[in-house]
């Protein structure tokens, strides 16, 4: 096989879909309920974002950052109105590592500082400086081990405030929920006692929203529901709903210039075009109040069920977490149920990410394949 190996697969290979749902190449219907790890928001194959991807590809579909692309305005100009950072502004990137490669960059040439505080089990990419910040020693190459980043234990308010008080911290980097770490968050307290110390001291605050932004959580980014204003936002996952963009919303403070940032593909038309149908689908389907209706719906059928220990997350970025590995459980919904789900570190959880379009009755599709999976555990 000419393939680098990149991961394990299930022996299932998609060929369409729609909504929540995956067919394969011999007609399986699946429920998507994982949405390829969280990037699928507005739904697969949305009518809106088909006719807008292929009329935009029709037009031109790139062009270099040197011209002007109107297409870039307008999506920048919607996404700091709905996402509630009207002084903010966008660059554009194409996927969620380079975005927090560029918003650690931005926040070093803020304030001339390198050192990094991120958190235990955290994930930020796969990229030098990204990677380096994420907990995940396995994937870290000796090439990226070089950058200055501490990891402490989230919700640790005193370790934070003495790592702080040593006046070198360039940046904190935290996930508004994190991801592959196993759905666990910070506390309203943590995150206001994080705001406060950044603010004082000169050190850029990051929230990675990559996963947990774009409506997911319930709101349009995840640390809203703890009242605070970050210096940078990344996003990327829910933004192209498949389509690879990613960026970072960036405060008013940090100035402007020529040669800090750039990208080739970076917000070029298609990409743009993409991004743009997706606000517009959310909007126009008021599929982030969905997720809060789904939300409740979904958590009152999961404490139906006796083996499910706890629920983790937010909105449609949940966990349940059970006493035993998950990797066979997986298997169980895949092959027999045909219902795709995630996995975290936590071997114990069953992590769930699916459309923010999905309706009760696919809940109710999922658990009752859950239930009969668990028979046979």
């Amino acid at each position: 096989m000419s393939l680098f190996n990149v991961y394990p697969i299930y022996t299932i290979a998609p060929v369409k879909a729609l909504g929540a749902k995956v067919w394969d190449d011999k007609g399986q219907e699946y429920l998507d309920f994982y949405g390829g790890h969280g990037v699928i928001s507005a739904g697969h194959s949305h009518p809106d974002y088909v006719k807008a991807i292929s009329e935009q590809v029709a037009k031109i579909g790139f062009y270099s950052n040197s011209i002007e692309n109107p297409l870039q305005v307008t999506l920048a100009d919607k996404l700091v109105t709905l996402s509630g950072y009207p002084d903010f502004t966008l660059f554009l990137c194409n996927s969620g590592a380079e975005a927090n490669e560029n918003a650690l960059k931005l926040a070093s040439f803020h304030n001339g500082k390198k050192k990094v505080i991120a958190f235990k089990k955290a994930f930020h990419g796969r990229t030098s400086a990204a990677v380096a910040a994420t907990d995940n020693p396995s994937i870290v190459a000796p090439l990226n081990a070089g950058h200055e980043v501490v990891f402490l234990p989230l919700n640790d308010e005193a370790a934070f405030n003495a790592e702080i008080a040593k006046g070198d911290v360039c940046c904190v980097i935290i996930e508004g929920i994190q991801g592959v770490g196993g759905l666990d968050q910070g506390s309203t307290e943590f995150f206001k006692t994080i705001e406060k110390a950044c603010n004082d001291n000169n050190v850029v605050l990051i929230m990675d929203e990559i996963q947990s932004g774009y409506g997911r959580s319930g709101k349009f980014f995840a640390h809203q529901w703890h009242g605070i204003t970050p210096d940078i936002i990344s996003l990327a996952k829910g933004m192209g709903n498949g389509f690879p963009i990613g960026g970072i919303l960036i405060s008013p403070k940090f100035e402007a210039k020529y040669g800090l940032l750039g990208t080739t593909f970076g917000g070029n038309h298609l990409a743009c075009a993409a991004a743009l149908s997706v606000l517009e689908i959310i909007e126009k389907e008021n599929l982030i109040d969905n997720v809060s209706q789904i939300s409740t719906y979904f958590k009152e059928k999961a404490v139906e069920i006796p083996q499910v220990i706890t629920i983790k997350g937010r909105g449609l970025m949940l966990g349940l977490e059970f006493d035993f590995d998950m990797a066979e459980l997986r298997k169980k919904l895949i092959y027999n149920e045909h219902i795709f789900t995630g996995n975290a570190s936590q071997k114990n959880l069953l992590r769930i990410l699916p459309p923010l379009s999905i309706t009760k009755q696919d809940v109710d599709v999922f658990f009752a394949g859950l239930k009969n999976a668990l028979k046979d555990l």
